[in-house]
């Protein structure tokens, strides 16, 4: 009767321990997550402000080649 006592006491022990492990784990999966959240957003905001640039750059481009088209006029 001991004998079963003991296995289930293991058992018990057994399915505690990898419980603590699997939350641990979790957490820092979670962890990870949120902090390629953060860079995805980092990213995407200097992404946004190098098209905002590029549009910039295009706009005075298209200043300056219709100023020459002007001048060879």
């Amino acid at each position: 009767m001991s004998d079963v006592f003991e296995k289930l006491n293991s058992k018990v022990e057994e399915l505690l321990n990898n419980y603590k492990r699997l939350k641990e784990e979790n957490e820092n999966l979670r962890k990870e997550l949120m902090e390629a959240k953060a860079n995805c957003e980092v990213k995407e905001t200097r992404i946004k402000n190098l098209q905002e640039e590029l549009s910039l750059k295009e706009l005075e481009i298209e200043e300056i080649v219709s100023k020459i088209e002007k001048m060879l006029e």
